[in-house]
């Protein structure tokens, strides 16, 4: 009896678990081929406000992460509880950061395969139809933007818990297990709450089944899936209005009326479809599009009419098409212009707003190539063979191509001056990009480059306000140039009267204005008449309690250093200046316990040394006060005044020749050092050393007691 040809199902179930290893193996490593120059790349713009603020880093901060709306910069608690396990295992270390963002696309990646295969009502392992389309959303270029920049980890993260949810429902579906339909729901919610454009999954769901069955039952279909479109509905709206109160999704650049919009959700989605299927000239920031409503900008929203209309036509001969293009649109929906979102005052598009939606298009494709693939075999004969290997030659090669793409791509990554760069190179007039820039530039130090990036940026668009106020940090750092820093923020306060950071800006720099000190303490108040708590008021408490203790008034400078510290209980110089204004509260032992925890968290801290060398000779602990000098001198030989002080207390001591040493060494370093000479002199003058005595008399300008 001769052995029988095994089935197509035979020969699946036969590879299953090692066909399902190498698959899952293969693009992980493409994956983390293809961005590899991303690793090592660092911050960059807002990722400052999603990597863990230290204010949140504590236990507490996951309570304010999930119940304190505005403590993070978008309410999406599950996101920024990963973030807070990330920074507690890695910190500030950018490369853990971005290995998390690249494991988390491979194995979104993996899981659209198996999602995919279950949407088709396969079980068992996905075919290489399935890998195919894994392979090519991994190594698509479009999706670079999403995997390279870490605060885009909201994609990465949320497509899994999406696809998850998706595998979970479908498996509900056919086993009507509430154990699934459980899992399903929970892992939704996770989704929701890491990004909420994962909204769009019931929808998605629906299509599914109705890609299943001749029909939709109510009872059957439709009805399990009311609760998740709610749950979806309603965070949804919630996170609009997120973006509109806190973000600042308002205003005029978004004064957009209904015909507008539907003509900018037509040109959006045919700009994603052709970067989908020509990822050319990619760019961080697109040109933001004059919207206007004339028979120009309705040709993408016919066309997308007509597009649709044909798909409907032939759906009996071929359905496909059509239900890939409702689940782009679909899971489009948030990003197509009928919801502010605030990066829409720079650009009405954007790479990682195609994330999710490009799925139903990279299936289509994939499923295509397996269908044409099964065609040729059925064919038979050499040239089925042949049709069969140009197939897989030309889907390896498009796989390489895409793999070179996204190196390419995500190399871009690895500088953000070089990111930003290559943006204005594809669009001077990108002012967003000058902004930023600019900023990077004046992290780094290049004060001249920066401020020529920044003052092109605010040329471009004289009503940004973060313009104004970056331009103005710019111009306080460059000696001579303080006028016109204070120029630039009273500019961004006519703008936006309610800036803090603008306030608090004008305040430091008016502080350092002859006659300024009152203005500045006035503009720093005003900095935390709003949220004062907000980690970013640290900066504004801490040199308003200068400015307070420069005029004297140590109560109110103390209660500012104590709130400062209460936003960064590590700050060093933030003890150290409350220790000296409890100091001179007459608060001795309060002093010296604040210098003690400066030097716990920061052991070479001169200035902490030095000050609680102070505080101790006035408690009286001649001993321990010189040792703190010593140890102070140690670590900066060259202070006049921590010489002379050290001397002084050598001198109670009764230690002349010591201290005589170091008041020399302080007139030395400063001859014009008119206390040091004095108490020279008076250690001179106690060892019966007169004429000396009185030379030191003479030079410090005073009589002899």
């Amino acid at each position: 009896m001769q052995p029988t040809e095994p089935t197509r199902q035979d020969a699946r179930k036969q590879r299953g678990p090692l066909w399902a290893a190498v698959s899952v193996l293969a693009v992980f490593g493409g994956t983390l081929a293809a961005y590899l120059p991303a690793l090592h790349g660092g911050f960059l713009w807002d990722d400052a406000a999603h990597i863990t603020a230290r204010s949140l880093q504590g236990w507490d901060g996951l309570w304010k992460i999930w119940f304190r709306l505005g403590s993070t910069q978008q309410y999406y608690p599950v996101l920024h509880s990963a973030f807070w396990v990330e920074h507690r295992l890695w910190g500030d270390s950018v490369l853990g950061y971005h290995l998390v963002n690249v494991g988390l696309h491979a194995a979104a990646a993996c899981l659209f395969a198996l999602a995919l295969a279950r949407f088709l009502g396969r079980e068992g392992v996905p075919e290489w139809p399935e890998w195919l389309a894994a392979a090519i959303f991994a190594l698509h270029p479009v999706c670079v933007e999403s995997v390279a920049w870490i605060s885009e980890q909201k994609n990465t993260l949320s497509l899994v818990f999406y696809l998850l949810s998706a595998v979970a429902y479908l498996r509900f579906d056919r086993a009507r297990g509430r154990g699934w339909y459980a899992l399903a729901f929970g892992l939704f919610l996770l989704a929701l709450l890491s990004k909420s454009v994962t909204a769009t999954l019931p929808g998605a769901l629906l299509l599914a089944l109705a890609w299943r069955r001749p029909g939709l039952s109510w009872r059957r279909d439709v009805l399990p899936l009311v609760p998740l479109f709610v749950v979806g509905a309603s965070v949804g709206l919630f996170t609009a209005w997120v973006e509109r109160n806190y973000i600042g999704a308002r205003g005029g650049a978004f004064d957009l009326g209904l015909v507008k919009r539907c003509f900018l959700a037509g040109r959006i989605a045919w700009f994603y479809l052709g970067k989908l299927v020509w990822p050319a000239d990619l760019a961080f920031i697109y040109p933001r599009w004059s919207v206007t409503a004339d028979w120009a900008w309705s040709l993408g929203s016919l066309g997308l009419a007509a597009a649709l209309a044909v798909l409907v036509a032939v759906r009996r001969t071929c359905r496909a098409p059509l239900f890939a293009m409702l689940f782009f649109l679909g899971s489009a929906f948030p990003a197509l212009g009928f919801f502010n979102v605030y990066p829409f005052i720079f650009s009405y598009v954007a790479d990682h707003w195609q994330y999710l939606p490009c799925l139903g298009v990279i299936a289509l494709f994939a499923e295509g190539a397996g269908a044409a693939a099964e065609a040729a075999g059925a064919a038979g004969g050499l040239q089925g063979r042949v049709a069969r290997v140009a197939l897989a030659g030309a889907a390896a090669a498009l796989l390489v191509v895409l793999l070179v793409l996204t190196r390419r791509q995500s190399s871009l990554y690895r500088d953000v001056g070089v990111l930003y760069s290559d943006t204005l190179t594809k669009d001077p007039a990108c002012w967003m990009a000058r902004n930023n820039l600019g900023v990077h530039l004046m992290e780094g130090g290049s004060l001249d480059a920066s401020i020529a990036q920044l003052e092109e940026a605010v040329r471009l668009k004289p009503d940004y306000p973060e313009a104004h106020n970056n331009l103005g940090n710019a111009l306080s750092r460059v000696p001579g140039r303080l006028p016109e820093a204070i120029t630039e923020f009273e500019a961004t306060l006519k703008i936006d009267p309610g800036m803090a950071e603008a306030h608090a800006n004008l305040g430091i720099a008016l502080v350092k204005t002859p006659g300024g000190l009152s203005a500045g303490v006035a503009q720093l108040q005003a900095a935390l008449r709003g949220d004062a708590d907000n980690p970013e008021a640290f900066e504004a408490r801490f040199n308003l309690g200068n400015a307070l203790a420069r005029l004297g008034r140590w109560t109110e400078a103390a209660e500012q250093y104590q709130a400062a510290l209460n936003l960064n209980p590590e700050s060093s110089e933030t003890r150290v200046n409350l220790g000296g204004a409890l100091a001179e509260l007459g608060r001795g032992p309060e002093a010296v316990e604040q210098y003690r925890a400066a030097l716990r968290i920061d052991p070479g801290s001169q200035a902490a040394h030095f000050d609680l060398g102070r505080a101790l000779r006035n408690v009286g602990d001649g001993n321990e006060a010189i040792a703190e000098y010593l140890q102070a001198l140690r670590i900066g030989p060259d202070s006049a005044q921590l010489r002379s002080s050290l001397g002084s207390a050598y001198y109670r001591q009764g230690r002349m020749d010591e201290a005589i040493s170091q008041f020399r060494s302080a007139v030395e370093l400063e001859p014009g050092y008119a206390d040091a000479h004095y108490n020279l002199a008076l250690a001179l003058l106690k060892e019966g050393r007169g004429d000396e005595a009185a030379v030191e008399f003479a030079a410090a300008g005073r009589p002899r007691p």
